[in-house]
C-alpha cells in the first residue's frame, strides 16, 4: 500500500453481531489498521435493523467509494451460543448408526442427545474401523419420509465413524434422495474424538443451528448487496479462525464463541500484546479469556455451552453474568456492604428506555415524589411478535401491559395484591413476550459523566430512587455501582487463572478465600497485609473501558494496557484471523503381520509398512486439506503435519510395540480477497 494510503481493493469489512451492540470495523487489508468503526444497537427480533445501521454508518465515516474498496468481510456473532443458551432450537432429527440405544436407557445418556427425536438404526464399525453390521437402508428411508414437513434438519452419527464414516456418508446420500433438500449434518465431519454421546450431541446442536445462522447470513448477504459490496463473506468460528459463509452454515456449531474468539484476535491485533489477559465487557456478559505467545487458549475437551458438553475445539473463556446492561437493585434483605446486586440479569437501561419511549421520565419524578419502595426504577416494555401460549395469570398480567413502557411499582400500587400482582412476570420474559428495563452500569457511567450515549436525566432519576435506600446521593451511589462491577471483574480474573490451573471453579464461595479477598481488596480492615500481582498484563475491550479498567488493574498491580479502538476490537478481530482447518488421521498395526490400517476421512486403507501408511496419510491428507481450505474461503495453504508414535511395552521383552501413530495435519490460508463475488456467494 504505497505511502500508507488507501487505495483500490485493499479494504477489509468486519461485522460483530453482539447481544446488545452491532459494531462494524472497516481496516486497510491486510495489515487490518483502522480505517473507520460504527456502532448500532442490536435489533434481536429483526437483525437486519441493526446490521444495516452498522454497516451503513461505518460506509458513510469510511473513504469515499468505501464499499467498492472492500475485498473481503468477516462476521463474529454470538448467535448460536446465545441460542442455545436460551433453549432456541429448530425440530431436527437425530440418526444413530450402530449405536445401543438400552445401553443409552440404562445409564440416563439420552437426555444428552439433544433433539427427543431419535431414530437407531443398524449399522456401524468397530474400534479398528471394521464393518460389524450392514447399514440397514430400508429403515432409513422410512425414517426420512415419515418426517417430511415434520422437521428442518438431519443430524447422523455413527458408532466409531471417526473410525470409518462410510455409513454416515452413504445415509447421507440416503437422506438427500428421499427427504428433499433438508440439510444433513455428519457428526465425523465436525470432530475427530471418540466418545459417541458427545459426538451425537454435537452433530444434533449442529442440525438445530442451520436455520438459525442461515437467517442472519442471508440479512448480511442482502445488506451488503444493497450497499453495493461485492466480497467474500466470511465467518469467525469459535477458535478465532475464519470460513467462508457457505462453509460455516454446513458446520455453525463450529461458531460456538465466535464473538468472543474474535474480540481476543482483535485485542492481540490492536493491543500488540501476545501474553496478556484479554477482558472483553460487552452488553451482556464480561468474557475473560488468556493469550500467550499470540495465540488463545483453546478447550481442547470441548466447548461448554447452555448444559450442553460439545466436541467443538474453541475459546477457553471464562463467561460472567456482568455487562454494562447488567441490572442493578437493591437487595434489602442482605448486609448493607450486600444490598447492592448487579446482574446477571440483562435489562434495557433507564437512559436509552427514555430516550426511545415517552412518559419515562415523568413516572421516575412520580415515584420520586411518591416515595416508592418497592419496583423503584422498573418497567417492563411488550414486544411485537407472535402468539404464544401462557397461563391464564399471563395472559391477564400481558393484558395489563399496553404499547408503552409500563412501571412495575405503578402496576403494584394499583393492585390490591401489590407485589403478588406481578408474579406471572417470569413466564412473560421467558416467553419473550416483555423485556425488563432498569438502572445500570450504562446509567451509573451517565450519571458520573463518563458517557452520554442516551437521556442522561433517566439516569440520575434512577440513581437518586436506589441510592436513597442506601442513604447514598445519586453520584455516590453511582460511584459504588462502578466500583462493584471493577471488584467483581478482579475476582473473576482471579478465579480464571486459579481454575486454569487445576482449583475446583466456586473456590471464592469459601470462607477464608473470601477472608483474603476482602483484605487484598481493601474491603476488610487488618493487620494482614495481602497483595495479589497479576504475572501477565491486562488488555480491556469492549464496553466503556476506560470506567473500569483501572479499577481491576490497580487490584490485580500488573500493567493495564487499553487497546485503541477498543470498542470495536470484536469487528476488527473478525477480518484479521486466517482459515485454518486441520485432520487427524490414525496409522494402526493389525494382528496380520506387517499390514498397517491408515484411518482416511473418506475411510479405511491397507498398506504393507508403517512408513507406507505414513506416506499414503501425507498424499491423501494435503490433497483433502487443500480442497477443504478452497471450500472455506482461501487459498494457498499451507500445509505442515505433527507425528506421535503412541507406544506401550512389551511383558517379558525389552522393546515396545506400537500401539498407534497419529498425525495432526494443519492447512492455514488467507482468505480469498476481491471484489465480484456478490455477497460471498
Amino acid at each position: 500500500m504505497p505511502d500508507g494510503g488507501i487505495t483500490m481493493s485493499d479494504l477489509a469489512l468486519g461485522v460483530d453481531a453482539g447481544g446488545t451492540y452491532t459494531d462494524a470495523a472497516l481496516v486497510s487489508w491486510p495489515a487490518a489498521n483502522m480505517v473507520a468503526s460504527a456502532k448500532a444497537l442490536t435489533t434481536p427480533a429483526d437483525l437486519a435493523g441493526g446490521v444495516s445501521e452498522s454497516i451503513r454508518s461505518v460506509l458513510a465515516a469510511g473513504p469515499a467509494d468505501s464499499a467498492n474498496q472492500i475485498g473481503v468481510v468477516g462476521l463474529s456473532t454470538t448467535l448460536a451460543t446465545n441460542a442455545i443458551v436460551e433453549g432456541i432450537r429448530h425440530p431436527v432429527c437425530l440418526i444413530l448408526i450402530g449405536y445401543d440405544v438400552q445401553l443409552l436407557r440404562r445409564f440416563g445418556l439420552e437426555r444428552h442427545l439433544v433433539t427427543e427425536d431419535v431414530v437407531a438404526i443398524a449399522g456401524g464399525h468397530d474400534g479398528a474401523g471394521v464393518e460389524v453390521a450392514p447399514l440397514d437402508e430400508e429403515a432409513l428411508i422410512e425414517a426420512v419420509r415419515q418426517r417430511r414437513g415434520k422437521v428442518e434438519a438431519f443430524a447422523v452419527s455413527g458408532y466409531y465413524s471417526v473410525r470409518n464414516p462410510a455409513h454416515e456418508h452413504r445415509a447421507l446420500e440416503i437422506i438427500r434422495q428421499h427427504g428433499g433438500h433438508l440439510p444433513v449434518t455428519c457428526a465425523s465431519e465436525l470432530t475427530a474424538e471418540l466418545d459417541s454421546v458427545r459426538r451425537a450431541t454435537t452433530a444434533a446442536l449442529n442440525a438445530c443451528l442451520i436455520p438459525l445462522l442461515s437467517g442472519l447470513v442471508e440479512t448480511v448477504r442482502e445488506t451488503l448487496v444493497g450497499v453495493g459490496i461485492r466480497a467474500p463473506l466470511m465467518v469467525v468460528k469459535g477458535d478465532g479462525s475464519m470460513v467462508g459463509a457457505d462453509f460455516a452454515l454446513e458446520r455453525p456449531v463450529e461458531t460456538i464463541l465466535s464473538g468472543p474468539a474474535a474480540s481476543v484476535v482483535g485485542a492481540w491485533h490492536l493491543a500488540g500484546r501476545r501474553d496478556a489477559w484479554v477482558i472483553d465487557m460487552g452488553g451482556t456478559t464480561t468474557d475473560i479469556a488468556v493469550l500467550r505467545d499470540g495465540l488463545p487458549r483453546l478447550n481442547r475437551e470441548g466447548a461448554r455451552v447452555g448444559g450442553w458438553r460439545t466436541m467443538v475445539e474453541a475459546l477457553h473463556v471464562h463467561t460472567v453474568g456482568l455487562g454494562g446492561d447488567s441490572h442493578v437493585r437493591i437487595d434489602v434483605r442482605r448486609r448493607a456492604h450486600e444490598a447492592l446486586q448487579t446482574g446477571p440479569r440483562r435489562v434495557v437501561p433507564l437512559s436509552l428506555l427514555a430516550q426511545e419511549h415517552d412518559g419515562v421520565l415523568a413516572e421516575l419524578r412520580r415515584q420520586q415524589r411518591a416515595g416508592a419502595e418497592q419496583h423503584v426504577a422498573e418497567f417492563v416494555v411488550r414486544l411485537a411478535g407472535e402468539h404464544v401460549q401462557l397461563s391464564a395469570q399471563g395472559n391477564r398480567l400481558l393484558g395489563e401491559i399496553g404499547a408503552s413502557p409500563a412501571s412495575l411499582a405503578a402496576m403494584s400500587e394499583a393492585s390490591m395484591y401489590g407485589s403478588l400482582q406481578l408474579s406471572g412476570l417470569a413466564e412473560l420474559e421467558r416467553r419473550r413476550c416483555v423485556v425488563r428495563a432498569g438502572f445500570t452500569p450504562t446509567d451509573a457511567l451517565h450519571v458520573l459523566g463518563r458517557y452520554d450515549a442516551h437521556d442522561g436525566e433517566a439516569a440520575r432519576l434512577g440513581a437518586e430512587l436506589l441510592g436513597a435506600q442506601m442513604g447514598l446521593s445519586a453520584h455516590a451511589f453511582c460511584e459504588c455501582v462502578v466500583e462493584g462491577v471493577s471488584q467483581r471483574i478482579a475476582t473473576e480474573v482471579v478465579s480464571k487463572v486459579l481454575c486454569d490451573e487445576g482449583k475446583e471453579a466456586g473456590w471464592e464461595r469459601a470462607e477464608g478465600a473470601q477472608a483474603l479477598m476482602g483484605r487484598a481488596f481493601g474491603d476488610l480492615p487488618s493487620d494482614l497485609s495481602v497483595r495479589l500481582e497479576l504475572d501477565r498484563p491486562l488488555v480491556f475491550v469492549g464496553a466503556p473501558v476506560e470506567a473500569y479498567s483501572p479499577g481491576v488493574a490497580e487490584r490485580l498491580n500488573t500493567e493495564l494496557v487499553v487497546a485503541p479502538h477498543a470498542p470495536v476490537a470484536n469487528a476488527v478481530g473478525a477480518v484479521a484471523g486466517g482459515v485454518v482447518q486441520h485432520l487427524r488421521v490414525q496409522i494402526r498395526p493389525t494382528e496380520r503381520e506387517n499390514i498397517y490400517h491408515v484411518l482416511l476421512p473418506d475411510g479405511l486403507l491397507a498398506t504393507r509398512s508403517l512408513e507406507a501408511g505414513v506416506a499414503l496419510a501425507h498424499e491423501r491428507a494435503t490433497v483433502y486439506l487443500r480442497e477443504r481450505v478452497g471450500r472455506a474461503g482461501a487459498d494457498d495453504a499451507q500445509v505442515r503435519v505433527a507425528r506421535q508414535d503412541i507406544t506401550a511395552p512389551v511383558r517379558g521383552q525389552a522393546g515396545v510395540a506400537l500401539i498407534e501413530t497419529e498425525l495432526v495435519f494443519s492447512a492455514v490460508g488467507k482468505p480469498v480477497f476481491g471484489s465480484g463475488n456478490p455477497a460471498g456467494r
